[in-house]
């Protein structure tokens, strides 16, 4: 499990191991700025041969020093590198000013300002954007702003390549946010572990592409088991999607998905078979008695019920052996979809709740939470969110002006608390969270970025991955963490042109590839 890390959990861990005695603040000083000139060599093995010529933007904190460390290992390499000061090097921290020093007695201290770059007929093949890191906690301006807005000029128009160390200046480290001017790098090296704001909003926006450098800091003194954790989902573990080799249908589960009324059944149709692709035993659409025929001409392995209203759905579910449900993909927003969502949260049954689900409730959202459980998973995207949670959409639509900024973690842990279940807030930065605090973010962003998923219906077959997993016996954390995953992966492993019916398919392509 990869953890993700606040600006202040970092901080707390490098602390820690300093008061311990296990390493001084120099000697980690000096292994990131190693770590950085290692990632740019991996990154780019032609700028390890041969002399070269960089630039060291270093900034007024530790980060700074970083910056010293990495402009001298590049000199040493034989590189012609001129590392220049933003703010006063005085106030430097004491090991960001001993660098400082080092360096001076094999270079020379030059200012930040706008000749910092070069010029025109001879520009750097290199920038290093050691300026800010995590520690910023206010927009950028003046000299900083202004070059840092011009990194990108120097990337498209000369091919100078640039690289931030631990972030790119001018990004909130704790929820991916801009504040004020950022540069757009190629590369990114942190430390010790990924921060969320690697993660979240559009970060790769900022960076092309993101490292992390061991830096030699005690493993044991992670902060996994301390309040406010986030982990990256990764692939799942094979046994989570394994099936014994003597076992039944009803092991796995019985799946109910609701469907609206005839010529609004594809959503429902989607789900359902997602959910069966995904392995639950058997799963059953509920259909409208005046859609019987539409949706009878589509299935095969999924089968079907008539559910006529709320009280059919009562006398259904007598049959505890359905175990989980799907409300929500293509239900519609009349008073009789209402019911049967309120009667279903009743009867206090696993459900996934999704689309018109969430929907029938954005005028009356109290009424939703009062009704919720731990057994439930809502899976809405940004403006269904916004529906539910307008408070914490406006804190997370707001430009910040400070930071930490009010990421989408906060936002996601606010309403799963709210709405006392878990909430999977969709996204190309997927966020999930429980009722107790727990939070795990999956990013489909830099390698794993499938923008044709942005395509009509993906979001019911995430709801049916994420159903199917939980009639298996996933609980919901699990579940939609599983879901959000195998969703990503049959969009990388189609490709262009996916369309949501695609997505069901390509799942198993994806479970061999798991399969050890």
């Amino acid at each position: 499990m990869a953890e993700l890390l606040t600006a202040a959990q970092m901080r707390t861990i490098e602390q820690t191991a300093i008061r311990s005695g296990v390493v001084t603040g120099l000697e980690l000083m000096e292994r990131a700025g190693a770590g950085v000139v290692e990632a740019i060599v991996e990154q780019w093995p032609e700028l390890g041969e041969g002399a070269h010529k960089a630039v060291v933007m270093c900034g007024p904190g530790n980060n700074g020093g970083d910056g010293y460390v990495v402009a001298r290992l590049l000199k040493e390499r034989g590189w012609q590198v001129d590392a220049v000061q933003y703010g006063d090097p005085e106030a430097l921290p004491p090991d960001a000013r001993a660098n400082y020093d080092r360096w001076g007695e094999i270079g020379v201290h030059k200012p930040l300002n706008e000749r910092s770059f070069g010029t025109v007929q001879s520009p750097p093949d290199l920038v290093i954007d050691a300026l800010f890191g995590t520690g910023l906690t206010r927009e950028i301006d003046g000299d900083a702003a202004f070059l840092l807005s011009n990194l990108e000029t120097l990337r498209d128009e000369f091919g100078v390549k640039c690289v931030a160390v631990d972030i790119p200046s001018g990004v909130c480290s704790d929820s991916g946010k801009a504040l004020g001017a950022f540069p757009q790098v190629d590369l990114t090296v942190s430390f010790h572990a990924e921060k969320l704001g690697h993660n979240l909003d559009r970060a790769d926006i900022h960076s092309a592409r993101v490292v992390v450098k061991d830096i030699g800091l005690d493993h044991a003194e992670r902060v996994s088991q301390r309040a406010g954790h986030v982990w990256k989902v990764e692939p799942p573990e094979w046994p989570v999607l394994a099936k014994p080799g003597v076992a039944h249908k009803y092991d796995f589960g019985h799946a109910l998905v609701l469907s609206g009324r005839a010529g609004q059944t594809g959503a429902a149709r989607l789900a359902a078979r997602a959910a069966l692709r995904v392995g639950a035993g058997l799963v059953t659409l509920g259909v409208p008695p005046g859609a019987l025929a539409e949706v009878a001409a589509q299935l095969t392995a999924v089968m079907m019920t008539p559910v006529a209203d709320d009280d059919a759905l009562k006398e259904l579910l007598w049959d505890t052996r359905m175990n989980v449900l799907c409300l929500g993909p293509g239900l519609g927003q009349g008073g009789d979809a209402r019911a049967l969502v309120e009667a279903a949260l009743e009867l206090r049954r696993s459900i996934v709740l999704d689309a018109d689900g969430l929907t029938l409730f954005r005028d009356d959202p109290k009424s939703l939470f009062s009704l919720l459980h731990d057994k439930c998973v809502l899976t809405p995207h940004g403006g269904e969110f916004a529906r539910l949670f307008p408070d914490l959409a406006a804190k997370l639509k707001a430009e910040p002006t400070k930071g930490p900024a009010y990421s989408k973690v906060d936002a996601t842990r606010a309403a799963a608390k709210r709405a006392g279940c878990t909430v999977l807030f969709k996204g190309p930065d997927t966020v999930i969270a429980g009722p107790d605090g727990r939070c795990a973010i999956h990013s489909s962003l830099y390698d794993r970025s499938a923008p044709w998923l942005a395509t009509a219906g993906a979001g019911d077959v995430l709801a049916g991955f994420v159903t199917g997993l939980m009639a298996r016996g996933l609980e919901p954390m699990l579940a939609a963490e599983t879901a959000a995953w195998l969703h990503v992966e049959c969009a990388l492993q189609f490709g262009p042109g996916l369309i949501a019916e695609d997505l069901p398919d390509a799942l198993p392509g994806v479970l061999r590839s798991l399969k050890p």
